[in-house]
C-alpha cells in the first residue's frame, strides 16, 4: 500500500467516522432555551468541535493502521482464489 492509497483511506476513513460524531453531544437552541432571532430552532446552541476533530482523526488512524496491518501481512490472503 503506497502513500496515495493511505492518504486516499485515512481521507474516506476520517469522514466515516466523523460525521456519524458530528451531532453527538450537543444540544439545539429550542432544548436550552435560547433561540436566536432569525435561526431555527433546531439549529445546535454551541458545537464543541476540538474533541469531535480529534475522535475524528484518532479513529480514522486506527482505521488506515488496520487496514494497512490486513493488507501488509496478508490477513485477508485467504479470500483470493488460487489458480
Amino acid at each position: 500500500m503506497g502513500v496515495f492509497e493511505i492518504i486516499v483511506v485515512f481521507a474516506c476513513s476520517w469522514w466515516v467516522v466523523f460525521l456519524p460524531i458530528l451531532s453527538a453531544g450537543t444540544r439545539s437552541q429550542h432544548e436550552a432555551g435560547t433561540v436566536s432571532p432569525g435561526s431555527d430552532r433546531a439549529a445546535p446552541e454551541r458545537v464543541s468541535w476540538k474533541p469531535k476533530l480529534l475522535i475524528a482523526t484518532a479513529g480514522a488512524f486506527l482505521i488506515t493502521l488496520l487496514v494497512w496491518c490486513a493488507l501488509h501481512f496478508g490477513w485477508l490472503s485467504f479470500m483470493i482464489p488460487k489458480d
